[in-house]
């Protein structure tokens, strides 16, 4: 029955199976060896790779190898209201935590003085942390703010890796609104080594601005998640057809 179909899904079930009788945790063998013993090339390979990357089933460390996974909770989230990744994982009560943080003092350039509205040289707060689920890596977040809203003091006690929660939470500055743009981009070699994953991944990306209740851009956010960890909805209403449509 198998003769039937397209070489590229018959990768995909060898693959599949391969991945069922592995033990989560355990190692794949090396791409060279998977390509040689499934007649395939390497480009190929990995490109049927990358789809069961993508469910949450494998996890490729750059220069250690091709790990399977277990089955893991979705962090599930409507695009509709602005919310943390922790509020969304305590939805579902899985248990999620902050791995690598950074915090580095810097001056605004050209480029985030015009996303945040400020002046070149202006002194900004910039807040880099990974979050895990599973203690694995699912999120690498990025938030550059004012010095005037978040210094790097404030973040000196209880923070939990939500900035966003932070300022919630202090009720100062009264929040209002957010802006958010979304790609499908690839990964380059910070966000790779971050998240334990091939540079050139496809990751999801969120770029965000955050705004007061004056309209001022309190928060600039560069957010990257894992497909296969986060599913993103957004509810629609129905649109009604101008007169001249009729």
């Amino acid at each position: 029955m198998t003769d039937n179909i397209h070489p590229y899904q018959r990768l995909q079930i060898e693959l599949a199976e391969l991945i069922e009788k592995t033990v989560p945790g355990d190692r794949l063998p090396s791409e060279p060896q998977l390509a040689q013993q499934m007649g395939v090339s390497r480009a190929t390979l990995r490109e049927a790779m990358r789809a069961f990357e993508g469910q949450g089933l494998i996890r490729r460390r750059q220069g250690i190898g091709t790990f399977v996974v277990g089955r893991t909770s979705v962090i599930e989230s409507g695009l509709e209201v602005l919310q943390s990744i922790e509020t969304s994982a305590d939805s579902i009560n899985l248990k999620i935590s902050m791995g690598d943080l950074r915090i580095n003092q810097v001056n605004a350039d050209s480029d985030l003085a015009r996303q945040l509205g400020v002046d070149e040289g202006s002194p900004l707060v910039r807040v880099e942390r990974v979050i895990l689920g599973d203690n694995r890596p699912v999120a690498y977040l990025i938030d550059i703010l004012p010095e005037n809203v978040l210094t790097a003091h404030d973040l000196d006690e209880g923070f939990n890796g939500s900035v966003l929660d932070l300022l919630i939470r202090r009720g100062s500055p009264k929040l209002l609104k957010s802006y958010t743009e979304i790609n499908a981009v690839a990964a380059t070699s910070e966000v790779a080594r971050a998240l334990e994953i091939q540079r050139g991944d496809v990751m999801e990306k969120f770029n965000g601005w955050l705004y007061d209740q004056d309209g001022r851009v309190v928060d600039y956010s560069i957010s990257f998640f894992l497909p296969g960890y986060f599913r993103f909805h957004v509810v629609r209403r129905v649109g009604t057809l101008l007169k001249s449509e009729m």
